[in-house]
């Protein structure tokens, strides 16, 4: 029995966390670490992106975006029906669960390479498109009656941020140069890939480490929403992959997108527009609980339910 080698950095780094170790990654480091995997996912999707034609992606792009935003009203009716969280809190975890976690993404397409299971790159598309909608839906969710949204300073923090900025310039990059103009780079941003997502994902350890005493003060229903909620949002995103006929690998990476809790973009947007919200609860159960439950069990889970999905309709 073999384990995906990133996996076992982050679990690595897990448990320096919670043995208390001195180990750290130098700020410096994890900032060049995440513009580099940000760039390099962008730069392969846009290569992706320039060998398709945009009109292609169109209609995909239009039902993909569509069903993920059932993903934070369902989040949103959840914590406040069942779990009786204080409108601000729900609609701001509600954004984080519609949001995309960019690193979950990487570790899904790094698990489909290293089983030999295609999928496309043009993937990265929905990635960049699914950052934003959530966040404004968990916005209105939390403001709805109400005036007082910021929302100029919301859309700056959200398009200038880093993020959005280094993955939609990297798919520019990338359509715009090409798969033979990008060849000469594919050594420094491709090759090197896995491993400098492995050094990230030790210090994603590390920090999700530290989000777990968050966790035991917010109790357990946050805890079980922040499991059940991946696996319902997981289902949502098979079946809208049924539906556009992907691929398994294809299948793996929009049910992890859909799946996945942003831990970047959304706390930095929902602490301009919705200020009053606790941002332990949505960091603590998008870190501490639904990253490391994604990379170590969902990723495998979606596999194997997109595999019986296609069988079962072949």
């Amino acid at each position: 029995m073999s384990f995906e080698p990133v996996i076992l950095f982050f679990m690595l780094g897990l448990l320096a966390g919670v043995v208390r170790s001195d180990l750290k990654i130098p700020g410096v480091v994890y900032e060049a670490l995440s513009i580099f995997l940000l760039l390099a996912i962008g730069m392969k999707g846009g290569v992706e992106l320039a060998r398709h034609s945009l009109l292609d992606l169109a209609l995909p792009a239009a039902v993909v975006v569509g069903t993920a935003l059932l993903i934070p009203l369902a989040a949103f009716q959840v914590l406040r029906v069942a779990g009786r969280l204080p409108r601000p809190d729900a609609a701001s975890i509600a954004a984080h669960y519609g949001s995309v976690s960019v690193v979950t993404f990487a570790v899904a397409s790094s698990y489909l390479a290293s089983r030999a299971l295609p999928a496309d790159g043009y993937m990265t598309v929905f990635l960049a498109l699914l950052e934003l909608p959530a966040l404004l839906v968990g916005v209105f969710l939390a403001r709805r009656g109400q005036g007082d949204v910021r929302w100029k300073a919301l859309l700056h923090e959200v398009l200038a941020g880093k993020s959005i900025v280094l993955l939609a310039g990297g798919l520019l990059i990338g359509w715009l140069a090409g798969p033979q103009g990008i060849q000469p780079l594919d050594r420094v941003f491709f090759d090197l890939f896995k491993g400098m997502l492995a050094f990230f994902l030790l210090e994603m350890g590390l920090v999700a480490a530290g989000r777990l005493a968050d966790l035991r003060r917010a109790g357990p229903f946050l805890v079980v929403f922040a499991i059940g909620m991946p696996i319902c949002a997981g289902l949502l995103g098979l079946l809208t992959a049924r539906l556009l006929d992907f691929s398994v690998g294809n299948s793996v990476l929009l049910a992890t997108l859909y799946a996945s809790a942003s831990y970047i973009a959304a706390p930095a947007a929902m602490r301009i527009a919705v200020p009053e919200a606790n941002p332990a609860l949505s960091i603590g159960a998008s870190l501490g609980v639904t990253f490391p439950f994604n990379l170590l069990a969902g990723i495998p889970l979606y596999h194997w339910l997109a595999t019986q999905l296609k069988g079962a309709f072949a």
